[in-house]
């Protein structure tokens, strides 16, 4: 009580911020980067992965086993929720049987990672992502600062070596994500308790003990280092939706110990000197614990400093953040989940997205609901046309294997691909990104993203992009009748020659004054969305 009365003392009479109980020990973080916004300015994405346009992602971990979907791990504890309803139901009451179980349950038992990215990179990607953690907090390789990892509970295998391993043998460039900042907040759910029926004020497990583990599978493990939950709840935890808007670590949220801040910092880089990844993103607003702690801008530093160091003096790594401003944006990669801006963007930037679920959920698959191959190409011109990339997240299930519609959504984008990657990759956006009645409408990007799908291309729309002096024109679509390109009237463009992907037919064309006109070829490669490729003067 003490130590207590001295800490609310001096907040009172010096006035400390909150900050200052999140700052972990001081680091090393020696090279050309130091953990300042102004050093970090210095970055420049790397021109192969301006290149590379599409990657795809393996967001896998024990809330697949399941198969109910994304943050089952956090609603699982809130009463009444479809996934609390699941859990009671096949595991027991989270009182009794709560995440760790479910981890203990994640074997992966019919993982083949090379056969997954083989499969991948003959869909087109250009670079694979695996997830090093999640914000269930569990570590996914064999992590000398996380008991509660993948080697020593749960399938008991170095999950992120055996992605790393396909990646490397299939030639292509390693990306990892971190999640695992907002475990403080994020499973305080598990601090719970029933409110109705027979448990009613039973506590759920988020506060068990390692003393409590004598004679049970996970004996020896504390819980709540995986749990992370010895802490005041946050102001409005009881909302299942408060976190929404605490994300910034604000409004009410519970500030991490400098103790949580300083163990995140030691596992992620744990992570960076074990794996090299040559991408590494964080799925948290501009980086991880910011700004309650430095934390995330001395990893930034780090994992620069030691991208360098690994590739010959020559910053090579791509580094990713979420709902930046202008000035953060030139620090590293400006990601936008579930989405894209509306405009060409000046810098670097890319997409995550998913096909269904984050998380493998089995009713997504039943139903039907995932994207079609059709709506994922349609995704990739767009964002392809205005500067960016596509990470597509093709969901796992618990076992590691992938169900038959996921492979026969990935076979459509091969095919696709196999005739018209020309038009994707080594690319860069030509003066105007587009044009038809998709641009008329108005999509604005919702803080982190999740402006998708809420705009249909149509095979009235047109994407461009270029390659030196060869302007590519992609036809959303397969169009009724001839082809009108506004934007390339005679005044704006000469044009030598034109001709369409997958196909030597000869192909009728005229410029006019404010269009060009293409006839309709009698034979069109796919139903997708033709590419004109059109030679300028």
């Amino acid at each position: 009580m003490k130590t207590v009365s001295i800490i609310l003392f001096a907040i009172i009479v010096f006035g400390f911020d909150q900050t200052s109980f999140c700052q972990p020990n001081p680091v090393n973080t020696a090279g050309k980067f130091e953990p300042t916004w102004q050093s970090l300015k210095e970055y420049q994405a790397p021109e192969w992965f301006r290149n590379a346009k599409f990657g795809i992602w393996a967001h896998w971990g024990p809330q697949c086993q399941p198969e109910q979907g994304d943050w089952y791990a956090r609603f699982m504890y809130d009463e009444g929720n479809e996934a609390y309803k699941w859990h009671v139901a096949n595991y027991g009451h989270p009182s009794k049987v709560g995440f760790k179980e479910v981890i203990n349950d994640w074997k992966a038992q019919n993982w083949d990672p090379e056969k997954l990215v083989a499969l991948y990179k003959r869909t087109g990607a250009q670079y694979f992502f695996a997830m090093a953690n999640h914000h269930d907090n569990l570590d996914l390789w064999n992590s000398k600062y996380q008991s509660w990892n993948t080697v020593s509970v749960g399938p008991k295998k170095d999950i992120v070596a055996g992605w790393a391993r396909a990646a490397r043998n299939n030639n292509l460039p390693f990306g990892l994500s971190v999640h695992a900042s907002h475990t403080w907040t994020w499973l305080e759910t598990s601090q719970r308790a029933d409110k109705n029926g027979p448990l009613a004020g039973v506590p759920y497990d988020g506060n068990i003990t390692k003393n409590e583990g004598k004679g049970t599978w996970w004996e020896g493990l504390d819980p709540q280092e995986l749990y992370a939950q010895n802490h005041p709840l946050s102001k409005g935890s009881e909302n299942i939706y408060s976190l929404w808007n605490q994300w910034s670590w604000d409004n009410g949220a519970s500030i991490p110990s400098a103790e949580y801040c300083d163990k995140f910092y030691k596992r992620t880089i744990d992570l960076i000197d074990q794996f090299n990844p040559d991408l590494l993103y964080f799925d948290d607003t501009v980086l991880p614990l910011y700004p309650v702690s430095d934390v995330g801008l001395k990893i930034a530093a780090y994992y620069y400093n030691h991208n360098i160091s690994t590739h010959q003096g020559k910053l090579e790594g791509v580094l990713f953040g979420k709902v930046l401003n202008d000035e953060q944006k030139k620090c590293m990669v400006w990601d936008v989940e579930r989405g894209a801006p509306e405009q060409i963007q000046p810098l670097a930037w890319q997409t995550c997205t998913c096909i269904g679920d984050w998380h493998y959920k089995r009713s997504i698959y039943e139903n039907g609901q995932y994207k079609s191959a059709r709506e994922v190409v349609h995704m990739l011109v767009d964002i392809v046309s205005k500067n960016g990339n596509l990470l597509l997240n093709i969901p796992v299930r618990g076992d590691g294997s992938i169900d038959d519609k996921e492979v026969a959504i990935l076979e459509g984008i091969a095919a696709w691909m196999n005739v018209n990657s020309e038009s994707i990759f080594d690319t860069r956006p030509w003066h105007t990104f587009g044009e038809g009645p998709s641009i008329e409408a108005s999509n604005p990007v919702n803080a982190q993203g999740f402006n998708e799908g809420k705009v249909k291309l149509t095979a009235s729309d047109i994407r461009f992009n270029k390659k030196g002096d060869i302007l590519y024109a992609t036809v959303m679509g397969n169009p009724p009748d001839k082809i009108m390109i506004k934007s390339l009237r005679k005044d704006k463009a000469r044009i030598r020659h034109i001709e369409m992907l997958g196909s030597k037919e000869r192909l009728s064309w005229k410029q006019y004054a404010d269009k060009l006109i293409i006839e309709k070829p009698k034979f069109v490669s796919n139903d997708i969305a033709i590419v004109f490729k059109i030679q300028m003067k």
